[in-house]
């Protein structure tokens, strides 16, 4: 519990986290492992949800944040391989570039995916919401926030990831009024335009904190008339909101989030952001560590049809928003 309460403080004041593995031990055979995509604040709530999980099912179970990427992400899973794990869930950094390295993974051990999918590799199965759909959401709340339309600016940390590219699309989908899952914008930084608005661009920072925040200021000084900023992943609204408030444009630029840092919540209970779309990281976690024990058991039901477990995404709007932040510190023992 208190290794994940330091992550995070350490996380909120911009310190680096060098050491990210924690390991629940149980007198179970059973040993199973969650490795996330990155260090942030995010993953804090899935390693409450795979330490819950563990202590429940009397399984080992490690939990893994990569602080330096895709190398560092790989070697992770290669060490679990030696020590011989019986299952592994991890978030693909570049799904498509590491399905080959994937399928050699689920040769040896159990495999299945959270948060982020990678569809086509011999993962099991997939935990998470279906970002697309997620993205439609997002989508949702910023024509609720800009009615008339205007120019906004997409921040997110990597778009090889397969949520991150869901997540745009299903929110370009919905804003711009055009069909369903049309997949015509790979160009992250193109200007696009349509139904009212303006996608001035979508700004990436792999993961780095000082980055994140210097595309928000570099949106905001090159348009001033910027209508709204939209984070895809749960650090991008923070960021958002620090260079807002430090410009001194905080009321004037609507801010649309994902996921449930504590600072977005506390933006949407202040009036500050309009709103998040939510996942639910501690499901990530217990869910990941339950399907995995029940495949080192030899229990292949635990796999639905299609390969997808769903946890569903929701809105959080200012009349949710105390609610939720309760019930999520309330997971966190807070």
């Amino acid at each position: 519990m208190l290794r994940f309460m330091i992550i995070a403080i350490l996380l909120m004041v911009g310190c680096t986290v060098k050491t990210t593995t924690t390991t629940t031990s149980s007198s179970a055979e059973t040993r199973v492992a969650f490795v996330t995509n990155g260090v942030a604040d995010f993953w804090v709530l899935a390693g409450k949800g795979v330490e819950d999980a563990a202590t429940d099912l009397n399984v080992s179970a490690s939990f893994h944040m990569p602080p330096d990427g895709l190398a560092d992400q790989k070697r992770i899973i290669e060490d679990l391989l030696v020590k011989g794990v019986s299952g592994i869930a991890v978030s693909p950094i570049d799904p498509k570039n590491q399905t080959p390295f994937l399928d050699k993974v689920s040769a040896r051990t159990h495999l299945i995916t959270h948060d982020s999918d990678a569809p086509e590799s011999a993962r099991l199965c997939f935990v998470g919401v279906d970002n697309y759909e997620a993205g439609v959401l997002c989508g949702e709340l910023v024509k609720e926030a800009l009615p008339s339309g205007g120019k906004i600016a997409i921040f997110v940390g990597r778009m090889e990831q397969d949520n991150a590219r869901l997540r745009r699309q299903g929110l370009l989908d919905t804003i711009l009024g055009q069909e369903r899952g049309v997949d015509a914008y790979e160009d992250a930084s193109a200007v696009i335009k349509g139904n009212g608005f303006e996608i001035v661009g979508t700004l990436t920072d792999q993961f780095d904190m000082a980055k994140g925040k210097a595309n928000v200021e570099d949106i905001l000084s090159k348009h001033s008339d910027i209508a709204g900023c939209v984070g895809l992943f749960a650090y991008n609204p923070p960021l958002i909101l620090e260079a807002l408030e430090q410009s001194g444009r905080i009321s004037e630029v609507k801010v649309i989030g994902f996921d449930e840092d504590e600072r977005t919540l506390q933006g949407i209970i202040d009036g500050t952001v309009h709103g998040t779309v939510v996942q639910n990281p501690y499901e990530y976690g217990a869910r990941s560590v339950a399907i995995l024990k029940a495949l080192a058991g030899g229990d292949k039901g635990v796999i639905p049809p299609g390969g997808i477990v769903n946890v569903p995404a929701r809105i959080i709007r200012r009349a949710e928003a105390e609610a939720f932040r309760e019930d999520m510190r309330k997971k966190l023992g807070k």
